[in-house]
């Protein structure tokens, strides 16, 4: 794939950086960019059931608070006017328990859980499984050293399932398949941060709105007010981290299951214990001939019940499969079922009291304490997809599909908890205006259904995906996956748009923005990349470049990065022309996000000689997984050192053979590997400077009007005001050249 190097030798390299044995073994040679990375070993994450129990107990207090929350509307938003039959009540009670039972027990815990990618879960988590299964991502980076890295493996299709292998080879081949899975992912990005802006909103104000049941004369500007000031409060303690958020919420969220489930028994006993008989499907077919377009219409209301499943998913990198499962199985759902339940109780003997169910039904005494746990756990529902919302930005701009932002890993004990300060303050500000704009319950909650009800249709499209082309399932369990719970999902889609013109359209303009700013972001980023693929310079040419009488070699190490990771950037022959130096050691780096979410750190380093060994220089790919936390100048300096040494000995270890295997040799010129070792420490030792290429684009001269509006002011406009390069890689402004150069696309 990649251009000739002009060497002596061509050797593999060591990924090892960390003291351990370079190579072992005899190896098959796969090298498409200047590297190789033998001898690998398959990663893992495990954890204890200590740990396991402390995440499930974490997880209840960042995951569970949407869902958890969702009994405060789920009733009013049901039966917008009034409850038209008694047995109506029991109508609705069945069809919330069997899709708490079909959707958020059957499909996400027991079988969307299970597609995680390495531990971590959400739209970009299945796009990058299926990314790694077949080459449909649409910039053609993927070499045949990613897929020895130890968590990027994947079992190949069997010759019993042809299926898989037909599936895999139309995606591989149509463009427009490519296209359209990447605009699936970024449309169940765009809706999860949707759901990060509306959750708070309806979780808050309808807790805040409870204390009308005591403070009538509290009007409702004062409440909006009054949810606003909790909104800012909970966006602004979000720098702490999910690990000090979670131990912070979790008693709390817990104290709320806890209390509804326990008035919710102490209602179905009180009022209608009879209300079991919801259990029996049969009354949903009942309200369904009653109601007919009424019953279809409050599906939209019904749906509330399972907002926040999603974030289970989403949130699956903060905690593991197993603590979510846990917690879910034993807290969370059975204090759901026995709330719906008591409140379908008390609404039986006072149907009258349907817009107020929850508070309504709280005994006297108990009214203020679930007050304020009402409203703490309003404040945890937030945290739920504003976590979630992080995890998935972070996902979409490793893999090159979102602006740059700062990321920082707030946990030093679990991997994937994170916070990004640009998305946590325009979050802030759009649930503060839509609070502040729409001010009921009601019209968040038409707007709130079509978010949740479009990420989950999604979701089940790419899962069937995975279903078929990496589990190999068996096809019938497949059909009954899509027909069953995608048939439910479709008939409430249905539902939430009919009510679009009341709020609904508020989420679909969300993701109509955010997909146009990561369209356009993708589209120039993956022509940037191409334009520097077809214009790279050979290899071949790097000895005459580097060679000329005015060309000067300078003491220390030069770090050139670049995102090609193929060749020598077109960007080095302009800063040859302009700045005729090159140091003594000369690596080319080049920073690559694989679709996988973390890289071992022993296979972090992929190292190459790039022309002769008088030369002095190298290739290094750096290669993250879109969860992996940059390494700060001083750890990426050590390690960048390290692994050269390592490479430098051990390519006088190894050679090519016929065959086209890495195979041992004789050692022969130890002073000659010594001597490049202390050439590579002395210039260590006396500087290490950047050389970073910062390029502009603009659009070609033949270009048409939409590629010169979608470049020269849409991407420009976006580049000019999001992080930099140089920002997002925190390297010191003082020991930083910058390279300019503009790119006509």
């Amino acid at each position: 794939m990649g251009e000739p190097v002009i060497a002596v030798e061509e050797q593999p390299i060591s990924t090892e950086i960390q003291g351990k044995s370079p190579i072992h073994g005899r190896l098959k040679r796969a090298d498409s960019f200047d590297a190789e990375s033998p001898g690998l070993k398959r990663g893992s994450q495990t954890h204890s059931w200590g740990a396991i129990f402390n995440l499930a107990f974490q997880s209840i207090g960042v995951v569970y608070g949407d869902i958890g929350t969702s009994p405060l509307y789920v009733y009013s938003s049901t039966f917008a006017s009034s409850i038209q039959h008694n047995d109506d009540i029991l109508g609705v009670l069945a069809i919330i328990i069997y899709t708490l039972i079909l959707i958020t027990l059957i499909k996400y815990v027991f079988i969307v859980l299970q597609a995680n990618d390495n531990g971590d879960g959400g739209t970009f988590a299945l796009y990058s499984l299926i990314c790694r299964y077949a080459k449909v991502s649409l910039i053609p980076n993927q070499q045949a050293e990613d897929r020895d890295v130890s968590n990027y493996r994947l079992e190949p299709a069997s010759r019993s399932l042809a299926r898989a292998s037909k599936v895999k080879s139309w995606l591989e081949g149509s463009a427009t398949a490519k296209f359209t899975l990447l605009l699936m992912t970024m449309l169940g990005t765009s809706m999860v941060i949707g759901d990060g802006v509306l959750t708070p909103c309806i979780s808050v104000l309808s807790a805040v709105g409870g204390i009308k049941g005591a403070a009538s004369s509290l009007t409702e500007g004062r409440i909006v007010s009054i949810s606003v000031a909790i909104l800012v409060c909970i966006f602004l303690v979000q720098r702490f981290g999910t690990d000090k958020v979670g131990y912070s919420f979790a008693p709390i969220i817990l104290v709320w299951f806890l209390f509804i489930g326990v008035i919710g028994f102490y209602n179905f006993c009180k009022y209608d214990p009879g209300v079991i008989k919801a259990f029996n499907p049969k009354y949903i077919i009942d309200y369904f001939s009653r109601n007919k377009k009424d019953a279809w219409i409050s599906l939209g209301g019904i749906v509330l019940c399972i907002t926040g499943t999603e974030a289970m998913f989403a949130d699956l990198g903060h905690f593991t499969v197993r603590s979510i499962q846990i917690s879910m199985c034993s807290v969370v759902f059975p204090s759901l079922i026995l709330a719906y339940t008591g409140q379908a109780s008390y609404l039986r003997k006072h149907n009258e009291h349907v817009k107020d169910t929850f508070y309504k039904s709280i005994p006297t005494p108990l009214y203020w304490p679930m007050f304020v746990v009402a409203v703490g756990a309003a404040i945890i529902a937030s945290q739920a997809m504003i976590s979630g919302t992080f995890s998935i930005v972070q996902q979409s701009l490793a893999m090159g599909c979102f602006p740059r932002v700062k990321v920082v890993h707030t946990s030093s004990k679990y991997e994937g908890q994170v916070f990004i300060p640009e998305v946590n303050y325009l979050l802030m500000i759009a649930c503060v205006l839509v609070t502040a704009g729409f001010r009921t319950t009601e019209k968040i909650g038409n707007a709130y259904g079509i978010a949740v009800v479009f990420v989950m249709t999604l979701t089940t499209a790419l899962v069937t995906l995975v279903m078929v082309m990496i589990w190999k399932t068996n096809i019938f369990l497949i059909l009954a996956f899509v027909l069953v719970l995608g048939s439910v999902e479709l008939l409430y889609l249905t539902s939430v748009l009919y009510k679009f013109t009341q709020g609904g359209y508020l989420p679909l303009a969300f993701a109509a923005f955010l997909m146009t700013i990561m369209s356009v972001w993708s589209m120039v980023h993956l022509r940037k990349y191409n334009y520097e693929l077809q214009h790279k310079v050979p290899t071949r040419n790097l000895l005459d470049l580097t060679t000329k009488p005015e060309v000067h070699r300078v003491p220390g190490i030069g770090l050139f990065y670049s995102e090609l990771v193929e060749g020598v950037p077109p960007i080095f022959s302009h800063y040859i022309d302009n700045v005729p130096a090159v140091h003594k050691v000369l690596v080319f780096v080049s920073m690559k996000w694989l679709p996988i979410g973390r890289v071992p750190q022993d296979e972090r380093f992929l190292f190459r000689r790039v022309g002769p060994r008088e030369l002095g220089v190298f290739r290094c790919i750096v290669r993250y997984g879109y969860t992996d936390a940059a390494l700060v100048h001083g750890e990426f300096e050590a390690g960048i050192v390290e692994g050269l040494k390592q490479y430098i000995n051990s390519e006088h270890m190894w050679s090519m053979g016929e065959d086209g295997e890495v195979v041992a040799r004789e050692f022969d010129d130890k002073e000659e590997v010594e001597r490049e070792l202390r050439e590579v420490e002395k210039a260590m030792s006396t500087a290490v400077v950047y050389l970073v290429g910062q390029t502009e684009v603009v659009a070609r001269s033949e270009a048409r009007w939409w590629e010169r509006v979608l470049i020269d002011y849409l991407y420009t406009w976006l580049r000019r005001n999001v992080r930099q390069g140089v920002e997002v890689l925190r390297i010191p402004n003082r020991r930083m050249v910058k390279v300019g150069m503009t790119y006509e696309l």
